[in-house]
């Protein structure tokens, strides 16, 4: 089985939701490439807020050494209980804490790539939080990073009909419509890009991620070939810079020089 069909096996449906397999693709991209540049076989990889082991699993399964910092004790259950399955146990490390604490969790100067998807806009104070990962990263390392993107909600509250909730999305400094918003923020992709420079990084990447998914009804998709063609659709859309304001959220992927 390759990492890829794990990775599809390890998704459950509400994870998919939350992620594609075109992220999958590009996470392993970046990677395989740094496994390229550093001539070596196994990488130390950290993943924040990826107590589930959803990627931290089929990575593992590829070679690497994954440490899972997570504050969610279920999820670390579900982590141990996959790793398991897989056979990968020794290979992932699984750490309750967050990423403010990531510093007392994970030694200086010591990754080679930090996976960091659906965390920023939780996260208290983002900047700490991403330069707590910064303090991780060897010379060179790497930082995958999916944060929630605010015109997409825009579009989606807007197609919904609630009008007054999209211009709350508008002007909100965080991108948020109201008090009952799950999402602390939302971010637009200057307001990221900005976050990622001023932790030291340089962004390498800008890919959208879900442009689409979650604009067609379910009803147009309960096909398993239209689940492919809207699949099909996502990737290439995800490579068109012109297409990214309509992604729910933005890939970003930066490097420490």
């Amino acid at each position: 089985m390759t990492t890829r069909e794990l990775w599809r096996r390890e998704m459950t449906g509400a994870e998919r939701h939350g992620t594609s397999l075109t992220v999958w693709d590009q996470l392993l991209s970046v990677v395989n490439r740094q496994r390229e540049t550093l001539n070596r076989s196994a990488l130390d990889i950290v993943d924040v807020g990826g107590g589930s082991g959803t990627l931290a699993v089929p990575l593992a399964a590829d070679g690497h050494a994954v440490t899972v910092v997570d504050p969610s004790p279920n999820a670390l259950a579900t982590l141990r209980q996959r790793a398991r399955e897989a056979g990968v146990t020794e290979q992932i490390t699984p750490i309750q804490g967050d990423a403010a604490g990531l510093r007392s969790a994970v030694p200086r100067a010591s990754v080679d790539v930090v996976v960091c998807h659906g965390v920023l806009e939780v996260v208290d104070e983002p900047q700490t939080a991403l330069t707590g990962m910064v303090d991780c990263l060897r010379p060179g390392a790497i930082v995958s990073i999916v944060a929630a993107q605010r015109s997409a909600a825009v579009i989606g509250k807007a197609l919904a009909g609630h009008l007054e909730a999209a211009c709350r999305l508008l002007e909100d400094p965080e991108g948020r419509w109201g008090s009952t918003d799950p999402l602390p923020r939302r971010f637009t992709e200057a307001g990221l890009r900005k976050l990622v420079d001023e932790a030291g990084l340089t962004v390498d990447a800008v890919h959208g991620v879900r442009m689409f998914s979650e604009l067609v009804p379910g009803a147009f998709v309960d096909d398993p070939v239209d689940m492919r063609a809207l699949a099909t659709l996502e990737e290439r859309a995800a490579e068109l810079p012109e297409m990214r304001s309509l992604a729910a959220a933005l890939h970003i992927v930066a490097s420490l020089t």
